[in-house]
């Protein structure tokens, strides 16, 4: 995959924000409150619970399908960040070499269950946060928290981290170009020139920065960014905010997965 490709890779989740969908219509606090919840709901399991983190891959599944977005899109931004997940989780059967008994006499290590329960986590929060983005973009969370009265500081700075990312890779886009243009086979992919490269970008980008604060100053810029765009909290809002909450409750502090296994078993015993 070439720069300029990985580069509108990037942006089509932004695409994606702007489909009209039920799950796009939701008010942004809603779904903001209601992902915040699946967050803490999932990292709260401990450390050797698998079975019990398995019913919570129905609510992103429901909001792929729902809100028609690719699972193959977020399958492999899911991937590409996996590699934090597994190196923190990977010493786990050296320093827990302890035995779990999972099943009937089976055991397994309580280091790689505790391992893959760090991986089910991930994939959870991870792919739960790509879709709040994918359904609401970005600006609309920077909105949504702004209007749950979120410091005005931080939100304008997380606004501006993701804004000028796309600004740096545009830069980052025209140094590359250039750089091919004035190249040909292996000259030119030098660690010589890579570090060229990145000191160029650097420059570049304080001055871009600067030209953009002055240009913003003169517009009034106070440190906050208002949106002209409101959001009501809708009938629909509510049911869905609701129907997640109990979900979520029901599956936290109750073994529903025991009494599934055991309905289970007694059907084909």
């Amino acid at each position: 995959m070439t720069f300029d490709e990985k580069y509108y890779n990037i942006g089509f989740i932004d695409q994606l924000s702007y489909k009209n969908t039920f799950v796009h219509r939701l008010d942004p606090r809603a779904k903001l409150i209601v992902t915040l919840l699946f967050l803490f709901t999932v990292i709260s399991f401990s450390k050797y619970e698998i079975a019990a983190l398995l019913p919570f891959f129905l609510y992103p599944v429901l909001l792929m399908t729902i809100g028609e977005i690719p699972f193959m899109f977020i399958f492999k931004k899911v991937i590409l960040v996996s590699p934090f997940a597994v190196f923190i989780g990977i010493f786990n059967p050296l320093l827990d070499p302890g035995q779990v008994s999972i099943f009937q006499g089976l055991t397994i290590s309580a280091g790689w269950l505790s391992f893959f329960s760090i991986l089910l986590k991930f994939t959870l929060t991870v792919s739960t946060a790509l879709l709040l983005i994918a359904t609401t973009s970005f600006p609309g969370v920077c909105h949504a928290l702004r209007q749950l009265r979120v410091p005005s500081l931080f939100v304008s700075q997380l606004s501006f981290l993701y804004r000028y990312i796309f600004v740096l890779m545009e830069e980052t886009m025209r140094i590359v170009r250039a750089r091919n243009m004035r190249s040909y086979g292996q000259h030119g992919k030098d660690i010589r020139t890579f570090t060229r490269i990145v000191g160029i970008l650097f420059i570049r980008t304080v001055e871009r920065a600067e030209r953009i604060y002055y240009a913003m100053l003169s517009r009034g810029f106070q440190g906050d960014m208002p949106s002209i765009k409101r959001f009501h909290i809708k009938t629909g809002d509510v049911i869905f905010a609701a129907s997640v909450a109990i979900f979520l409750y029901i599956f936290r502090f109750y073994p529903a997965t025991q009494i599934l296994g055991r309905f289970v078993q007694g059907v084909f015993s």
